[in-house]
């Protein structure tokens, strides 16, 4: 640690727009506000769904019999999820927890693209151990939970449908219902019983990372979903266990209000009275219950200051008692460490509060220990966790999991044909293409008629992992080409093969360059894939590199080439430049595995008529601009069916260009009003970088511009005999603790030039205070090749940085001479190599 005061601070950042779509016209609470922190609720005036399964005689004695002969370590293990990433079968045989998880990044073997087999092996293996009575215990087998939220997207090969903003376009529960059997199905083939979805949130501001896991803005919308999605998933409650059928149990989250946050802040505070947090975020929990949903997670977010994950008032006096919900509650990653008074090792308020099953992925150990202390010395009643497990065991005895064997001797367990299966494929291909929404048409350019020439640009083109988003077989969706998608159509192949057998031509020119004249360009843009906070955004707007298709819009236009748009989101933007220059602008939403069903809508066939015709409406408005309290450009539900009159937009996004959430260094360049600053090792002598070749360092260090995947899209650093310390400072100070409580990791795009002499260190400055780590991995890179090289931000959490106020998230020193370049450094989830924290 140093003092490192030379390090320049960036510009503040401009906050932006909200689009409380569903809050208009709402009613107020005539009661007082609810004091902050408080758990006071008013049970009597949420309504009463009916809970489909009736108290079953022959269940509560299986019930009430395990408990009798459990011990307290049974019980406690019971009420507790590891990771696979962070538990084995041995771990299960001793402790018997009552369920396991894989979180977006976790694989058997570590190994992200695992086929299906070793899947279904695991998931024997676990299971084998959890009924394993050879060192005692009642044996009661366990559960595997997972986030197949757009399909079983974890799996290599599986079908990936349009996440779920795009499924609230189409107005479509039946639909919905083919949806969730078809990803069910494919659940069972690797052996799972258990999928965290659907996620039946309400998102009034679409500034948030997760709002495209949302269907709608609207309450109404969501709710008409939520039952048809549960009965695909569960099949029709009551009629028979779930494993018998070819069904999973379902999990509704995150209860409650994830998506009525202050500024779409995602694990934030939801600051609303109890009225609106009742009608509009407590709707779709009504047919989720009625429809018997077996789990409802709880959200990391608060209301009102209180984390949801140790509300009471909530989880108890309104859900369970009020709302009949007679399934378990579990907790979402390491929340029950967010909540006040409790860290990851310790939480008795989450259990006391209502949580059934604490997802505990990497903290089970110590959790363990002291949920079991807190048990035994009376701080946790028994009767608590005698009814925590109780409500696992009725799950597990509805849905038949005791007479169900290993996983590979269930129904469809192994038939790893249903994994993208012709007619699982079919049903999101159809998905897609009632997902479209067409917000603008000129003319009849579209559909595209039969032996046109048709020009293909864009960059997001022909990119399978892009037009899926997150939550696709890693966490955030991203490191992944498309060799990673077997079975699958992008956005090209589905134009080309719907263009070709149209009796036309279709060339891919991301770029948009040609040189026979096209007679209509197809321009695909939009936002690369995220998940969760990484998504965050601080303004509804694309970041400035992703706007550069619009530069080969205006060229295409300027050649007198029509122009279609086609673009690829999460969210509605300001994208107000696109829409004056298009021909025709259609929202692709997310599509998922299946681009073919976009050239259902977009390409004649012979005959000139289109597979399928415009059918989708907006999920939600969409802002005339990205500055706060926006009008409204296009209303929910606006869609159009075909050509209409167009008056010009104005192109004023009413906000300045701000940096990528968790982009630090991009192309070389820091992000808008960050810095990129070079010091000697020692921290003197600095100097910022504005232009290029600089000196720095007192001039022991030359900086000048060098090529990578663009011409000049790095920086090369020089460095002789005193050493230096190359930092990136956004422009304002960022919070990283929610990244740091998981895998996600500081990557660093970096080729080594020349042997390095001297040891290196990374560090993250916060304050006058910087935290290093040694980086011994950055001279062994083979020379003259780009790589990434990775360090967790845990490790720095476990250094003692404290990652709620970093003012330099990258601080890379050098002791001695030798040259490097530098790319990007950003936060991500994938690198060639990753720096293990310290011990």
């Amino acid at each position: 640690m140093r003092s490192t005061g030379w390090l320049l601070a960036g510009a503040i950042a401009l906050t932006a727009t909200t689009m409380p779509v569903a809050a208009q016209g709402r009613a107020a609470d005539s009661r007082a506000p609810d004091t902050l922190g408080s758990d006071t609720v008013h049970p009597a005036d949420w309504p009463a769904p009916r809970w489909p399964y009736p108290r079953d005689p022959a269940i509560e004695a299986r019930v009430a019999d395990l408990l009798r002969r459990m011990t307290v370590e049974e019980k406690v293990a019971q009420v507790i999820q590891p990771d696979i990433a962070h538990v084995t079968p041995a771990d299960m045989r001793q402790y018997h927890f009552g369920s396991i998880l894989n979180g977006g990044n976790s694989a058997p073997n570590n190994d992200e693209f695992a086929p299906a087999p070793e899947w279904l092996k695991l998931a024997d293996a676990f299971y084998d151990a959890s009924v394993d009575r050879s060192n005692g215990g009642v044996g009661v087998p366990m559960i595997w939970g997972t986030d197949a939220v757009h399909g079983h997207s974890n799996i290599v090969g599986a079908t990936l449908f349009p996440h779920n903003i795009g499924l609230g376009a189409m107005r479509d529960p039946a639909l919905i219902q083919r949806i969730g059997a078809a990803t069910a199905q494919e659940i069972r083939a690797t052996g799972m019983e258990w999928t965290f979805a659907p996620t039946v949130t309400v998102p009034q501001d679409y500034r948030w990372g997760r709002a495209y896991e949302g269907y709608s803005s609207d309450p109404a919308l969501v709710s008409s979903y939520v039952g048809a999605m549960i009965r695909g998933l569960q099949g029709e409650p009551g009629k028979e266990a779930v494993l018998k059928g070819p069904h999973v149990i379902a999990s509704t989250k995150h209860f409650l209000a994830d998506g009525g946050t202050k500024n779409g802040v995602d694990q934030g505070d939801a600051q609303i009275d109890e009225a609106t947090l009742r009608r509009i975020h407590g709707a779709p929990y009504v047919p989720a219950i009625e429809n018997g949903v077996e789990t409802v997670m709880a959200s990391f977010s608060s209301w009102n200051g209180r984390k949801l994950t140790g509300h009471k008032g909530l989880l108890t006096d309104v859900l369970k008692d009020r709302m009949n919900f007679g399934g378990l509650v579990v907790s979402d990653w390491n929340a029950h460490g967010q909540v006040a008074g409790c860290t990851n090792a310790s939480c008795p308020t989450a259990l006391l509060a209502g949580i059934d099953l604490y997802m505990a992925p990497d903290s089970w150990k110590p959790l363990y220990a002291s949920l079991l202390s807190q048990v035994k010395s009376g701080q946790v009643p028994m009767a608590r966790l005698d009814d925590a497990v109780s409500r696992i065991l009725r799950v597990k005895a509805r849905m038949g999991l005791f007479e169900a064997g290993r996983p590979s001797s269930r129904p469809l367990s192994g038939q790893f044909d249903l994994l993208g299966s012709p007619a699982h494929r079919a049903i999101a291909r159809e998905a897609v293409a009632k997902s479209l929404v067409l917000l603008k048409q000129q003319g009849s350019v579209l559909p595209i008629r039969p032996g046109a020439k048709v020009l293909v640009a864009g960059d997001g083109t022909d990119d399978i992992a892009r037009q899926s988003g997150g939550w696709t077989l890693t966490w955030q969706g991203t490191g992944l080409d498309n060799a990673r998608f077997p079975g699958a159509t992008s956005i090209w192949k589905g134009l080309n093969d719907a263009v070709t057998a149209a009796g036309g031509t279709a060339t891919l020119s991301p770029e948009g360059s040609f040189t026979t004249r096209p007679d209509v360009a197809i321009v695909v843009f939009g936002e690369t894939p995220y998940a969760e906070f990484q998504g965050d955004v601080k303004a509804l707007q694309l970041a400035p590199e992703l706007r550069r298709p619009w530069d080969t819009m205006r060229a295409l236009k300027a050649k007198g080439v029509p122009v279609v748009a086609l673009m690829i989101t999460g969210r509605p933007l300001y994208v107000n430049p696109a829409l004056n220059l298009a021909d025709a602008f259609v929202v692709a939403w997310l599509p998922g595995s299946e681009g073919g069903g976009i050239a259902d809508v977009l390409v004649a066939g012979r005959d000139g008529k289109a597979p399928r015709g415009f059918t989708g409406t907006l999920p939600t408005a969409w802002p005339v601009s990205a500055a706060p309290g926006a009008a409204t450009l296009f209303p929910f539900g606006y869609g159009l069916t075909g050509a209409s009159t167009w008056t010009a937009l104005p192109e004023n996004a009413g906000v300045a260009d701000t940096a990528t959430e968790g982009v630090y260094l991009d192309r070389g360049a820091p992000g808008t009003g960050g810095s990129l600053t070079v010091a000697d090792a020692d921290g003197t002598s600095p100097a910022r970088i504005t232009t290029l070749p600089a000196r720095a360092a007192g001039g022991g260090v030359t900086v000048s511009a060098t090529d990578h995947v663009v011409q000049e899209g790095a920086r090369r650093f020089a460095i002789a005999g005193r050493g230096a310390t190359i930092a990136v400072e956004p422009q304002a100070p960022v919070d990283i603790t929610r990244q740091s409580n998981g895998d996600v990791l500081l990557v660093t795009t970096v080729r080594r030039d020349t042997a390095l002499a001297g040891a290196a260190t990374i560090g993250m400055r916060t304050g006058d205070r910087i935290t290093t780590l040694p980086l011994p991995q950055l001279a062994a890179l083979p020379q003259g090749q780009w790589k990434t090289l990775a360090v967790p931000l845990k490790c720095f959490a476990g250094a003692g940085a404290d990652l709620a106020k970093v003012n330099a998230p990258f601080v890379l020193t050098l002791a001695g001479t030798g040259t490097i370049s530098l790319s990007r450094v950003a936060l991500g989830m994938v690198a060639d190599q990753t720096v293990a924290c310290a011990k």
